[in-house]
């Protein structure tokens, strides 16, 4: 088992709050890591709604189920049964205790009201995605804490070009396929994986009329990655009704395939784009959808952008989960064509300006809308790095930076994991 930087949080949740939920994409990790804190740190019975016996028992009788669970419990895919939150909300009115019930979910209760809504106050909610890419090298991230700090930012030499990143893109962070090495398997799986998830789980959720609208859908997503989002034009393109449309967005959303990255805007005098970006959450699933392996990625640089952005923000959404700051994650576009592809902000309101370049040179016109952030908002204005496939760490002024990719693993990475 690869450890997980998760396992921190999750461990202190069960220590003051009755029920923990952990939800995330299918195949992240999610029954291993409950069942390894089952097994050793927080004892606990194991139950799993994938089981006929199980699930048949649950939606049958799921206050008699709940009340004839004794001691701790871990109840694996308990979306597939709605109506156990309600239940274990009334067990839990009547008791408290902290660590009761530890949950998992492969679908974002947060999107899902009638089931989050049950457990308000009382369920404390963790996202799990696949590896991050520290989580694969073995260290803990500190790459986002280190941007909001005065530290000027340092790597070892040669911290990696394309050479290195086009395959983390192409791998992605699903566990089950750091040991599939051909190609052939890994589009085998995939393949399975988004039947699994397109055919059963979203059934699970909804009763939707034409299955087959979703996996093209999907496709049409992933062959604009980090576009923003425009409903009108998605909806001629897919031949879907916009209400019908926005329906099955929230679906793919709510089995974690697909994301929004929210627009950055505040009263800065400027009119500022507010239509999100969206993304795939594993770039190993974007380049299956889109048929690309290594040398294809390597000659045909026209899609390289795009994914190698969508890595960036995906790797950074799986950092928040351990970062101290706890930045939001936004982007930045005004109607004037200033962009920043990824802004973060800290609670106390410094802002973090990130460009992605998939070059290996720089010119300062690459650093424009940087500063124009910069400008905009003044003191608020703490970093702005462009993150490039060279080598060098390269000064571009006081509070701007040009550094190599691997900077999102590297740069103040530590060794071992947070689990305890």
């Amino acid at each position: 088992m690869v450890p997980r930087h998760l396992s921190s949080a999750l461990l202190d949740a069960l220590d003051d709050r009755p029920v923990v939920l952990i939800h995330g994409p299918r195949q992240a990790g999610k029954t291993t890591l409950v069942r390894s804190v089952a097994e050793t740190t927080r004892p606990a019975r194991y139950l799993t709604l994938d089981d006929a016996a199980v699930l048949a028992a649950a939606k049958a009788d799921p206050a008699g189920f709940i009340a004839g669970l004794e001691g701790p419990v871990v109840l694996d895919e308990v979306q597939r049964v709605p109506e156990l939150f309600p239940a274990i909300k009334v067990s839990v009115d009547r008791n408290r205790r902290p660590g009761r019930f530890l949950l998992t979910g492969s679908a974002d209760v947060l999107l899902l009201p009638r089931l989050s809504e049950s457990l308000a106050g009382r369920m404390e909610i963790l996202t799990l995605w696949p590896l991050s890419l520290g989580e694969i090298e073995g260290v803990v991230e500190g790459f986002v804490d280190a941007l909001f700090g005065d530290t000027t930012p340092s790597l070892p030499r040669g911290s990696a070009g394309d050479r290195d990143v086009i395959p983390r893109i192409l791998r992605g962070g699903y566990p089950e396929l750091l040991e599939k090495a051909s190609e052939d398997r890994r589009r085998a799986w995939f393949g399975s994986y988004l039947t699994s998830i397109l055919q059963r789980d979203v059934r699970d959720l909804s009763s939707i009329e034409d299955l087959s609208a979703l996996p093209r859908l999907l496709s049409l997503l992933a062959s604009r990655p980090m576009a923003l989002l425009n409903f009108a034009d998605l909806a001629r393109s897919s031949g879907l009704a916009q209400s019908t449309l926005k329906r099955y967005l929230t679906l793919l959303e709510a089995t974690f395939l697909f994301r929004t990255l929210p627009a950055w805007f505040a009263n800065l005098g400027k009119r500022l784009t507010k239509a999100p970006k969206t993304l795939l959450t594993d770039t190993g699933l974007l380049a299956h959808l889109l048929a690309l392996d290594a040398e294809r990625l390597k000659s045909d640089r026209g899609h390289l952008g795009g994914l190698l952005e969508n890595l960036v923000v995906v790797e950074l959404t799986k950092q928040l989960a351990w970062s101290a700051a706890r930045p939001g994650l936004f982007h930045y576009r005004t109607h004037q064509g200033d962009e920043v592809d990824i802004v973060l902000e800290h609670p106390s309101g410094r802002l973090v300006g990130i460009e992605v370049k998939a070059s290996e040179t720089i010119a300062a016109e690459h650093l424009r809308g940087l500063k124009a952030l910069a400008q905009a908002t003044g003191k608020r204005f703490h970093r702005g790095v462009l993150l490039y496939l060279g080598r060098e760490v390269v000064p571009f002024g006081p509070r701007l930076h040009v550094l190599p990719v691997a900077a999102i693993w590297r740069w103040a990475a530590r060794a071992g994991n947070e689990g305890r």
